[in-house]
């Protein structure tokens, strides 16, 4: 039975070979990150603006997950599988955190080393405690 699902699990990460997830966190008990929202912005049918903030954030990195699961669910909501970091820009006052992200979100695997499989991104972002939208 274990070998069935192993071989279940081949073609799935074969299909994601280009893909990245969010860093898991490693010391949750010392992360107590207060998430702010998101404002969502459709700047051409397949590319995406995402202004976010959190508080106790660690690093941008912090922003970079959160952003990547955001992305994430936007592509799904819109019925696409796969999403693509283009770029983000992080700003910090006191202990807010803000980020003005941009990601393509498509059907198909796109081209470049920051893509995201929507749905696997989402549950990992479910199983963090990162919020979708």
């Amino acid at each position: 039975m274990r070998a069935l699902g192993r071989a279940a699990l081949i073609p799935l990460l074969m299909a994601c070979a280009g893909c990245t997830m969010p860093p898991t966190s490693t010391n949750l008990a010392t992360f107590d990150p207060i998430y702010e929202g998101v404002e969502t912005r459709l700047l051409d049918a397949d590319l995406v603006n995402f202004t976010l903030s959190m508080r106790q954030a660690r690093s941008p990195a912090d922003l970079r997950s959160y952003g990547d699961c955001v992305a994430a669910q936007y592509a799904l909501i819109r019925g696409y599988r796969f999403a693509r970091h283009v770029r983000t820009n992080v700003g910090q006052q006191g202990d807010r955190w803000t980020s003005d992200a941009v990601y393509t979100i498509s059907a198909y695997l796109p081209r470049g080393t920051h893509t995201l499989d929507a749905g696997l991104t989402v549950s990992i972002c479910q199983r963090e405690g990162i919020p979708t939208i």
